[in-house]
């Protein structure tokens, strides 16, 4: 008897270990974003440092995430509680069956400061939530208050159209004898993203479907126009912060990420806002990261307390100020926080909640390929408006190679072009 007794001791103390054991094993959080060493520590030593659970902040290049993914459920070892990644990367794995749908889960979280638009695109067109938005990036300009008395008369600086961009930078020009409106069309610079994000969008209400349309032509021949005001060194500018500090532009267009060191070394020179609008509305390009649960995953319940712990006000603040990122959620920043991300936050909010606010999203579902939809928009650019081709003809040659694009990588139309049923067609 007290060897059976000794037995019984042993397997239930056995049991309390097991469980315990479970009770604590990390949870495996995998990210496409925040790769960079000093990200990644951060991620794990400063915003996860209150999570009141062991978390194993895992990084995964984003071509390799669907294959991780599909390794993982082919050899039923699903490891992954929440998976981090942007809206284009997430798509492909929520086709693949592999996102759990949130709907019966969301009501755990604090989602109500999230804005409708974000919430409706981690829908992916569907009815279910795949994802819940986590932090985003996005594009604004920014002036020297030197070039604010030559603004329009009437002209809200927050509420711009690209008409009295025009004008301002015209206005400029004649003043001061200089082309004082720069863009990032260098080598390395995020032109590229201007168009496809805010430019077509805000003429035309799509990039590939209406990529040959009469608005867009009329687009292309306009920003001709606005070009003869525009620094020409401007095809040689990678990231805008250096002229705009140097004072050799006094207003630009460029990554929020890309424009912070003017803010953070000038505040009181320079204001920041929204992108100008157009007659379809004020295109604005948003890159969304999203946090996800795989199907198979384990511990549905710890996962979900993770995605709530990192979207709540202090999370999505400290993540702003650690790592530059921007909230999703509606915050009220503390009185200390960085003046310039002040600046550039307040004009994306700004920006998101404008009345004629149209969100664009990067391009999605061209895999490899994406530096070739890229080209197409920047050769257009260079035709039409450095080499002075009539937009009509360049137009329609590059709509040929453009529609080849997607028929080849079968890719889908993505916002704010309306959803296709297979590949997107130009029209």
């Amino acid at each position: 008897m007290p060897a059976l007794l000794g037995l019984l001791l042993l397997i239930a103390s056995l049991s309390i270990a097991t469980a315990s054991a479970a009770d604590v094993e990390p949870l495996i959080f995998l990210s496409t974003q925040l790769r960079p060493i000093e990200e990644a520590q951060k991620m794990r030593n400063v915003i996860l440092k209150d999570f009141p659970r062991a978390v194993d902040y895992m990084t995964e290049q984003p071509r390799q995430l669907a294959a991780r993914v599909s390794n993982e459920n082919r050899h039923r070892a699903q490891a992954t509680s929440v998976v981090g990644a942007l809206h284009g990367e997430l798509q492909p794995l929520m086709s693949q069956g592999a996102l759990v749908p949130l709907d019966d889960l969301i009501g755990k979280l604090t989602t109500s400061r999230i804005p409708t638009p974000l919430l409706k695109l981690s829908k992916f067109d569907t009815k279910n939530q795949y994802y819940i938005p986590w932090m985003q990036a996005s594009y604004i300009m920014v002036a020297n208050k030197a070039a604010l008395p030559y603004l329009p008369s009437g002209a809200d600086i927050n509420a711009l159209s690209y008409d009295q961009l025009a004008t301002w930078a015209a206005a400029l020009y004649e003043n001061t004898g200089k082309r004082l409106l720069g863009f990032p069309a260098g080598p390395q610079g995020l032109m590229h993203r201007f168009f496809e994000g805010s430019l077509l969008p805000s003429y035309t209400g799509g990039v590939v479907v209406p990529f040959r349309s009469e608005e867009a032509e009329t687009m292309w021949t306009q920003f001709a126009l606005l070009w003869k005001s525009v620094n020409p060194n401007s095809t040689s500018y990678n990231f805008m912060q250096e002229p705009l500090l140097s004072g050799e532009v006094w207003i630009g267009f460029d990554h929020v990420a890309r424009l912070l060191n003017v803010l953070r070394q000038k505040p009181n020179d320079f204001v920041a806002f929204p992108v100008p609008a157009g007659p379809k509305g004020r295109g604005y390009m948003s890159v969304l990261a999203g946090l996800a649960l795989l199907r198979g995953g384990p511990d549905v319940n710890g996962a979900m307390t993770l995605i709530d712990y990192l979207i709540q006000p202090r999370t999505q603040t400290e993540t702003t100020r650690s790592i530059g990122f921007f909230p999703v959620t509606k915050i009220e920043l503390p009185s200390d926080f960085d003046a310039s991300l002040k600046l550039a936050i307040d004009a994306v909010d700004k920006t998101q909640a404008a009345e004629d606010a149209l969100l664009t999203l990067p391009p999605s579902g061209l895999g490899s390929r994406s530096a070739d939809f890229d080209k197409i928009l920047i050769d257009t650019f260079q035709l039409v408006v450095l080499l002075h081709h009539k937009p009509r003809s360049v137009l329609d040659s590059k709509a040929a190679t453009l529609q080849l694009l997607m028929t080849e990588t079968g890719a889908s139309c993505w916002q704010p072009d309306p959803p296709s049923i297979g590949v997107c067609q130009v029209q």
